[in-house]
């Protein structure tokens, strides 16, 4: 028998058995760790514990802890959080971009009297900003016209009309729903202005026409408009018209405004909508509340939001002002002025002055957003020493305008 095994032995195939048994064995090995759990709780002593671990591809010492209820949370809101800024990221790039390729017609009006000034500032903010935008000018023939010029510098100019201003008639509707009250030039002051914005409208309608496509957007300013920064996307807003806060003089500031087509053909509609408001029963308005009856009454909404330009003037203004008094800020105070007046000065009031200024004006007038503590919007005069903070709050106590021995010190 011994023999027999001996001879039954010698003629196995080896090669054969070394292929077969160990897969065999390696599968026995696997069966009898399954029904073993790795966790050291269970079988803190089980020999497959950590071979099954590393097969699982971790090894038993390093295992990762479960998820309690906090870390989801925290995981969920970064992953939110992540996911809510590339898509925010994503809108703002598809809107700049849709913004770069529709068509714009940048809107300006106004006498060229301090455009040595703004106007390089209107090429670089505006329309250096959005190459594809076509500019139209609409301004009255005077003695400072020779600035406009500074335009050739424009990458894109649709029209220019510069015309010798005439008297306009005044008639009795315009003179029920308009007030002189206010207006430097009177009824006549509201009409001319009224004449070169919707002049421009009709500029642009007629190219329009002509060359037989529509703008999707209307930017109009001022010719006296100076801007410190550039004309944000953000201030296209479809659906609605976009005007500056502050300034509203009893109704919205009219210096500056954006919107598509058929909301801007409602707001620079300043002399054919008059017979309308007459109609409605307006009756002595200014330009700013005019301008708001314009859009309520034709249904278009508005909105407000902060344009980094102000209105160069050089009109004198008393300080500090009074409650329905005009702040006037300096050409060189940073942050958005919103379109208030501003003149290229040396500042007299700076800081917590700032602050203690604006909010003795009443808030539906001449009232405008200043910027931060830190900004420097300031109240100019064209000459003066800086006026000390306990001095200018008396002054506001009083509610009256400084002397002249007061004033200068």
């Amino acid at each position: 028998m011994a023999k027999y095994f001996t001879k039954w032995f010698s003629d196995l195939d080896w090669r054969l058995l070394l292929l077969v048994v160990p897969p065999l064995f390696f599968i026995v090995f696997l069966s009898l760790s399954s029904s073993f759990s790795y966790s050291p709780t269970n079988f803190p002593l089980s020999p497959f514990v950590p071979i099954r671990s590393f097969l699982r591809g971790r090894a038993f010492q390093f295992q990762q802890p479960p998820f309690n209820i906090t870390t989801l949370n925290t995981l969920n809101s970064t992953t939110s959080e992540s996911n809510r800024n590339r898509t925010d990221e994503s809108l703002k790039k598809r809107k700049d971009d849709d913004l770069h390729r529709s068509r714009i017609a940048v809107c300006l009006v106004g006498g060229a009297r301090r455009f040595e000034l703004t106007g390089p500032s209107i090429v670089d903010k505006i329309l250096n900003q959005y190459p594809n935008s076509d500019l139209f000018l609409h301004s009255p023939m005077d003695p400072n016209a020779f600035k406009f010029s500074l335009l050739k510098a424009a990458p894109r100019i649709a029209s220019v009309r510069i015309f010798h201003p005439k008297p306009m008639l005044e008639t009795e509707f315009q003179l029920r729903v308009l007030t002189a009250h206010n207006s430097p030039n009177g009824i006549q002051g509201l009409l001319q202005y009224f004449h070169l914005v919707e002049g421009c409208l009709t500029m642009i309608q007629a190219y329009q026409k002509q060359n037989n496509f529509n703008y999707d957007w209307i930017v109009r300013t001022r010719v006296d408009g100076y801007w410190n920064a550039p004309l944000h996307p953000k201030h296209f807003v479809r659906g609605q018209y976009l005007v500056p806060p502050g300034s509203s003089f009893g109704g919205l500031n009219d210096r500056f405004g954006v919107g598509d087509l058929n909301s801007t053909i409602v707001a620079l509609s300043r002399l054919s909508l008059i017979p309308k408001l007459d109609a409605d029963g307006f009756r002595q308005l200014n330009s700013e509340s005019a301008f708001k009856a314009q859009l309520t009454t034709q249904g278009v909404r508005y909105v407000t939001k902060r344009p980094p330009f102000c209105i160069v003037t050089d009109r004198q203004y008393g300080f500090p002002p009074s409650r329905f008094g005009v702040p006037v800020g300096s050409l060189s105070s940073p942050g958005p002025l919103s379109g208030a007046k501003c003149r290229p000065c040396r500042p007299v009031c700076q800081g917590p002055c700032v602050a203690d200024v604006m909010l003795s004006l009443n808030r539906g007038w001449s009232w405008t957003p200043w910027p931060t503590a830190r900004s420097s919007f300031v109240m100019p005069m064209a000459h003066g020493k800086r006026v000390g903070r306990p001095h200018l709050t008396a002054l506001l106590a009083r509610n009256s305008l400084p002397s002249e021995s007061e004033f200068w010190g």
